[in-house]
């Protein structure tokens, strides 16, 4: 599959106190008349993190048509799992509510930081998400002891499929740690049971990081695109592809992700944490720049 960019959606720029900078791991709701809500977690002055959005209109030139000016989720209070800052990972109905899941994480002094994954619920009288519990619903365990991210999920036959990262390790530098994508399976979309297995492991020389996948499955085929990093000379993160016939068996083939890095401007640096969706039977794929979503999101189309 080949992607063409079509342009460079939305860049904060000090637009509020919560949101001075970064629109990271873009996640897109549809809305109404082709317009989208596309969530994105943005900084303070602090370099916390916080979930807001922006609307774009796909019938009018990707025009963005409406920007939160409250925060859709905030970090939490000192000493929690969410203090230091909330990501937005991925957006699903679960028996006619809407789940929010989302990345906490935690500042810490021996290791750079604590990722964990947890939960905001929709309320349709408050008009807002509330968050579902002040502990994440999933956090370290023996299978993910030092830190978990960034859910990808699907519904099937009963069962919701998580795909999630891992990291395996950590060390002196952060390139000596090892982030993969692991699988856990739920009847609720609350209570998870992992596999403990590896599904998508490094690959590429000197590589270090894959992560934020995200999965679809079209005609029977699974496919997942996600950020991985660290390839011979290549230090920043590039946008990998797999596909599997089940959903547990990957073949990685990032050859086949069909975009890359542009020769100049916010793109040309790095591409990472890609979104795909389908509108009127065209696919699109929302990704982040240079410096990890600091130049904003833009849109490619598959062609």
């Amino acid at each position: 599959m080949k992607w063409k960019k079509l342009g460079h959606l939305f860049c904060p720029g000090n637009n509020y106190d919560w949101m001075k900078t970064h629109a990271t791991y873009p996640v897109a709701e549809y809305l109404e008349n082709g317009i989208y809500r596309v969530y994105f977690s943005c900084r303070d002055a602090s370099n916390r993190s916080y979930i807001g959005y922006a609307d774009i209109d796909m019938e009018n030139g990707f025009r963005v048509t409406n920007i939160s000016e409250t925060p859709v989720l905030s970090p939490g209070e000192p000493g929690i799992f969410d203090d230091s800052g909330v990501g937005v990972s991925y957006i699903m109905n679960v028996a006619g509510k809407k789940y929010l899941y989302y990345l906490g994480w935690n500042l810490k002094v021996t290791v750079p930081w604590l990722n964990t994954i947890g939960l905001a619920i929709w309320n349709d009288d408050t008009r807002q998400f509330e968050k579902y519990s002040r502990a994440p619903v999933m956090d370290r365990s023996d299978e993910d002891p030092f830190t978990i991210a960034y859910p990808s999920i699907l519904f099937e036959n009963g069962i919701y499929r998580m795909w999630y990262g891992s990291n395996l390790k950590w060390g002196h530098s952060i390139t000596e740690m090892q982030h993969v994508i692991k699988y856990a399976e739920s009847e609720d979309a609350i209570h998870w049971k992992r596999s403990n297995h590896v599904h998508i492991g490094l690959l590429h020389p000197n590589e270090y990081a894959i992560s934020k996948p995200f999965v679809i499955k079209t005609a029977g085929l699974y496919q997942m695109w996600y950020s991985y990093r660290g390839n011979g000379d290549i230090a920043t993160y590039r946008i990998g592809y797999a596909d599997s016939p089940d959903g547990v068996n990957w073949t990685r083939r990032d050859e086949e992700a069909g975009i890359t890095v542009a020769e100049n401007g916010w793109d040309s640096e790095m591409i990472c944490y890609p979104f795909i969706f389908d509108y009127k039977s065209e696919r699109y794929m929302l990704y982040n720049g240079n410096a990890y979503g600091k130049t904003g999101f833009g849109i490619a189309k598959a062609i």
